[in-house]
């Protein structure tokens, strides 16, 4: 039962589409633009820089504020399983960003909350790792997408690496469990992206450029 409301209260979160909500105040369905994705890089090329920082940092909130709430009510009931429910809890947020049940289940990709997922899990090692592969893999190739796809395997490796050497405090039947739920989430990541996964084969995948003078160069 603990799961399941750590799920349920991440869905809840998950459904403040930032960049969908920014988009009708400026009177766009983002759905409709662009790759039609409710998500920050879809943002930033439609509606601009403002709104894709907006929306990265509202989607990242979003999850890191589900699972404070979800750490304050499980603390001392469940203290042994936190990063196991911060997880539980991100995947619910990830869930609801990208299947909003108001939108016809059409959200984003879910990269930015889960960003915030990996902030807030709780190893600040982890999180910056992870955060130095995607700005490394982003830096070289300006490839969104395979630097969000690199930036969750290698929070998956770590996971699995840290775990197994007791940083988390939990047994092993718990640990398996943190994998597996962490191992859905990566698939389900790589899964949200195989359109542009077959772009990137085929060299035709969009590049994103933060600064003109880059993108003429």
């Amino acid at each position: 039962m603990v799961r399941l409301a750590c799920i349920a209260i991440g869905y809840l979160f998950g459904l403040f589409q930032t960049s969908y909500l920014y988009g009708r105040l400026h009177g766009i369905d983002i759905r409709t633009q662009g790759s039609g994705n409710a998500g920050t890089t879809n943002a930033l090329r439609v509606l601009g820089k403002k709104a894709g920082a907006i929306t990265f940092v509202g989607d990242a909130l979003k999850c890191i504020l589900a699972i404070l709430l979800t750490r304050a009510i499980f603390y001392n009931s469940s203290q042994d399983i936190l990063p196991l429910l911060a997880v539980y809890t991100g995947a619910g947020v990830v869930l609801g960003h990208n299947f909003p049940f108001y939108l016809n289940f059409k959200g984003g990709k879910g990269i930015a909350a889960s960003g915030g997922m990996m902030l807030a899990f709780g190893d600040m090692r982890i999180f910056l790792v992870s955060l130095f592969v995607f700005i490394l893999v982003f830096s070289i190739t300006n490839y969104v997408s395979l630097s969000s796809l690199l930036l969750y395997i290698s929070f998956l490796i770590q996971i699995i690496f840290y775990g197994q050497r007791g940083a988390f405090g939990m047994t092993q039947s718990r640990l398996t469990e943190l994998y597996i739920v962490t191992g859905v989430l990566t698939a389900l990541a790589i899964w949200q992206h195989r359109a542009n996964i077959s772009r990137l084969l085929a060299g035709t995948e969009n590049k994103t450029y933060l600064f003109k003078s880059k993108e003429r160069g």
